[in-house]
């Protein structure tokens, strides 16, 4: 018997949607608190400004998009770079702050271009192939990233392989497995909330040298209640110029994030709500985060991957999520407990997630039946794939592009160069078909 799909609107019971709004917590949480750490700032001002800026983002999409807003990684490289310019962290971020403003005006800018210019320039820009292919390499360029969290790849010629974090994440990943096929009833749609739970037991119970002293300190000293750290925005150009062209990046994968949610919930989301609101709520939700002191925005894949497994679309458990880490931001014990989970306990469920991701870009070209007979969509989708994955980078206006990003670059290239073509074609073969019909009469 197939599980049911919870829809969008559909509000479930107090006792059933507050651990499934915790699993999307715990999906997200991991990802968005890593920038603030590597940024050196404090992680409740971005847990609290996620939380806000999702229910934001919720209403101006009309409550039509369970997307879940966190911490976004394209401004790792640029910010790390401003911050080098500047004798501390809250200073240099300071002047961060004003770009992350600037790529919030540029979001929502788009957003009402995109409003008034209609959404049929996707089709041509992204078609299927290339589409398809650019889902695809959303998520498998992030299982790397999993596996050596999971402890089952590393860096440098000295590497060896902790067998411990091996097991705890093979366990995890085993009984997130176990519970989804096998499980009924809710227990069905909660695996990763029980996965979770139980590679942090394990862990903890099993092998505690995988909680790390740093984390023990963490939540030894975190305050059982206390405010968030507010930093003050400043302005210098030469610092937005750089973290601005992130917004390049930012852009094409809030529209793939949305295409592959509206493709496993059945919808067309780009169109209703519209791909207009949708960027509108990223961009408004990164402008205020901007004044308080938070990072930038982005639709996360991780939620996406939750979405898929559990089939609940339910803007009430992803709005439920958002509010408890609006609580969290403000109890600094819990947030670190959660924040404490063994990155091998991690990387374990991101496996699923992020292939769950790559699959359903893999569904897209099946169920649009693209036809590969045709050269140009097999280009498409060989040329995405080889340079998403291939680990190639490049300086774009300072920016560095990769994966996805780099990807979606070629994407767009190549679709605009096949139009053309084919409407220089197109225009040659019409002379050619009139005189034929006039040496016929």
């Amino acid at each position: 018997m197939a599980q049911r799909e919870i829809q969008v609107d559909e509000r479930l019971p107090l006792a059933k949607s507050l651990p499934l709004s915790f699993q999307h917590l715990f999906a997200m949480f991991g990802a968005t608190v890593l920038v603030p750490v590597i940024f050196g700032i404090d992680p409740a001002t971005v847990l609290l400004m996620n939380g806000i800026g999702t229910l934001l983002y919720i209403f101006i999409t009309k409550g039509k998009i369970p997307a879940y807003l966190g911490s976004s990684f394209a401004f790792i490289s640029p910010v790390t770079f401003v911050l080098e310019r500047y004798s501390s962290v809250e200073e240099g971020f300071g002047f961060a702050l004003g770009g992350f403003l600037a790529v919030g005006i540029v979001l929502t800018f788009v957003g009402i271009l995109v409003k008034f210019v209609g959404t049929k320039w996707i089709d041509v820009v992204f078609p299927t192939a290339a589409m398809g292919a650019i889902v695809a390499v959303i998520g498998l360029e992030l299982i790397p990233n999993a596996a050596q969290s999971a402890g089952l790849i590393g860096t440098g010629d000295n590497w060896v392989m902790n067998p411990d974090a091996v097991t705890v994440s093979m366990l995890t990943l085993g009984i997130t497995i176990v519970c989804w096929v096998t499980m009924r009833g809710f227990l069905k749609i909660i695996p990763i909330l029980i996965g979770f739970v139980s590679g942090y037991l394990i862990s903890y119970l099993f092998f505690p040298d995988l909680i790390t002293e740093e984390s023990r300190t963490l939540i030894e000293n975190a305050p059982i209640l206390g405010l968030p750290t507010f930093y003050q925005m400043q302005f210098n150009w030469s610092d937005i110029i750089v973290i601005l062209p992130a917004a390049l990046v930012l852009i094409p994968e809030h529209i793939g994030h949305l295409i592959v949610t509206g493709d496993i919930m059945k919808k067309d989301l780009v169109k209703k709500p519209g791909l207009d609101r949708s960027l509108i709520g990223n961009g408004i939700s990164t402008i205020l985060s901007s004044f308080v002191g938070s990072t930038p925005n982005t639709t996360y894949g991780e939620n996406i991957g939750v979405l898929a497994i559990t089939r609940v679309y339910s803007i009430w458990v992803i709005g439920g999520a958002a509010v408890i880490a609006v609580i969290l931001s403000f109890f600094g014990k819990v947030a670190a407990v959660i924040q404490a989970v063994p990155e091998p306990v991690l990387g374990g469920i991101s496996l699923l997630l992020f292939g769950v991701i790559a699959v359903s870009g893999l569904r897209m070209l099946v169920e649009k039946q693209v036809d590969y007979n045709n050269s140009q969509n097999l280009i498409l989708t060989c040329a995405v794939l080889g340079i998403g994955l291939s680990g190639a980078t490049i300086n774009i206006l300072g920016a560095p592009f990769k994966g996805m990003g780099l990807a979606t670059i070629v994407a767009i290239v190549l679709s605009l160069f096949f139009k053309i073509l084919n409407m220089l074609k197109l225009s040659n073969e019409l002379p050619e078909k009139e005189e034929s019909k006039e040496l016929l009469s």
